[in-house]
């Protein structure tokens, strides 16, 4: 089934009045819930996004358990009033399968191995959806792992790249999402920019395909920024508050 068309951009901007690389507005709060061991909360464009970690601790039922290391589980949720159509409560196809590739690419950063027979679970709730949830999720989720303490081999920084209206794109937002003709969601290792989550919807030439990773590796390497300073504003108030 083809997608209407729909004019997406206008005398080189975009419908919210963006460049073609230019990133949504991004705002990160540390620490929200204090009864999570790491948590954090994410607006990125008009996403809404909470992250909370429990753990390392006990893992049930027993025969979860690893004796070389811990196990990683992640619950993404969207939220039945995050969207404008009200979403039936519950898992689906959707959550379940980002569920599985957010908790490998996590898996691959987090020292796992300092834990065995462990288990740390990580939520990510979207309270309100605005398209590249995936990529927020992932970001609010390993700024609540760094906030838990816990031993990361880097952060996991996650942006999103796409064809619209036949332009090569950064971010995508829910028009773009719904009549553009592909989406390409990264995460990085933010500092080596090792890959841990690539996946792709629609069709891209070899040269789009090339031109949208390097933006969406470019736009994860500025959110990154943007989770480091909010991180280290976090222990600077904490010092302050000390």
């Amino acid at each position: 089934m083809e997608k209407p068309d729909m004019e997406l951009i206008k005398d080189g901007k975009r419908l919210d009045g963006r460049r073609p690389d230019e990133l949504r507005e991004i705002k990160i709060e540390v620490g929200v819930l204090k009864r999570a061991t790491g948590s954090a909360y994410v607006e990125w464009g008009k996403n809404k996004v909470l992250a909370a970690v429990y753990g390392p601790r006990e893992l049930h039922p027993k025969f979860l358990r690893n004796p070389t290391k811990a196990v990683l589980r992640c619950i993404y949720n969207l939220a039945p009033f995050s969207v404008e159509d009200r979403k039936r409560p519950g898992p689906d196809r959707r959550s379940v399968e980002i569920s599985k590739v957010s908790a490998e690419a996590l898996s691959s950063v987090v020292m796992l191995e300092r834990y065995p027979n462990a288990g740390i679970d990580v939520y990510i709730e979207i309270l309100q959806a605005d398209a590249g949830t995936r990529c927020v999720g992932l970001t609010a989720a390993s700024v609540a792992l760094a906030d838990a303490g816990i031993p990361m081999k880097d952060i996991v920084a996650a942006c999103a790249a796409g064809k619209i209206s036949g332009e090569i794109v950064l971010d995508l937002m829910k028009e773009e999402d719904n009549y553009g003709e592909s989406d390409l969601p990264i995460a990085v290792m933010s500092r080596k920019k090792d890959v841990v989550l690539l996946q792709m919807d629609g069709k891209l030439t070899r040269e789009e395909f090339k031109k949208a990773y390097e933006l969406a590796v470019n736009g994860a390497t500025q959110v990154y920024e943007i989770q480091k300073a909010a991180l280290l504003k976090s222990v600077n108030d904490v010092k302050i508050e000390g």
